[in-house]
């Protein structure tokens, strides 16, 4: 689960590394690798699932005030499963 950045949970406020199993929920929601991960995942996956539901109005340039809200909600979708998942993975012991 480690890598660039103090691995998926990242660096506590004061440099530390956070210590995942006694790390309350939203500092591991919020840490640089936990954000990254999870925009990346949102970019990616939120990309196809708005080109596979929303391609043809894209198409013809049907993309008004509700359409983009449905797009923004698609892509939230993802970003908060691999959030949800990696602050699970980061709590077990």
């Amino acid at each position: 689960m480690g890598g660039r950045g103090g691995g998926l949970a990242g660096l506590a406020p004061g440099g530390e590394p956070l210590r995942a199993a006694g790390a309350g929920f939203l500092e591991l929601a919020f840490s640089r690798g936990v954000v990254r991960r999870a925009l990346k995942y949102a970019i990616i996956v939120g990309a196809v699932l708005i080109a596979i539901n929303h391609g043809d109005a894209l198409m013809h340039g049907e993309v008004g005030g509700g359409r983009l809200l449905k797009m923004l909600l698609t892509v939230l979708v993802p970003y908060t499963v691999s959030t949800l998942s990696s602050v699970e993975a980061l709590r077990k012991p």
